[in-house]
């Protein structure tokens, strides 16, 4: 297995595993608007994506990081927004892999940690935020306004 930071020449197959991890969250799959809006990530530099890929070089897992600041640290935060592996490549260690990655770029950037949210039905990514070092805030309501 490669980990690495994702570049465009992976937009194909990052693509394809970005679509899969958007219809787990029940959204309709699109891997064109999957591509577009990854390119559009990795042409502005305003997120950090991680790839883990197999010897194929197919992308099979990622991780994927906003930059936040927080104003009473006075410094970066990330928002880790999304990780998946693809259901054929789960249980060989590819998750915790790629969040030790995204905990080298907190380090890395001089950041105060990272945040995530994750759905209470998602057993096994609760588990693994657990195991990974994570601890769940229960002392803070999260709410949320959209359009």
């Amino acid at each position: 297995m490669i980990y690495r930071k994702a570049t465009q020449q992976d937009l194909e197959s990052l693509s394809q595993a970005f679509n899969s991890y958007r219809m787990f969250y029940q959204k309709k799959a699109d891997v064109k608007a999957a591509y577009d809006f990854l390119l559009e990530r990795i042409c502005n530099n305003d997120s950090e994506i991680y790839v883990a890929l197999n010897d194929d070089k197919y992308v099979v897992g990622f991780i994927q990081l906003y930059p936040l600041l927080s104003s009473t640290r006075m410094k970066k935060y990330w928002l880790l927004n999304d990780l998946f592996v693809v259901a054929e490549c789960r249980g060989q260690g590819i998750s915790v892999k790629l969040i030790e990655m995204a905990k080298d770029l907190v380090r890395s950037t001089n950041a105060c940690g990272m945040y995530l949210e994750t759905e209470k039905r998602n057993k096994i990514g609760n588990n693994l935020y657990s195991r990974s070092g994570f601890k769940l805030m229960d002392d803070v309501n999260f709410y949320e306004w959209t359009l």
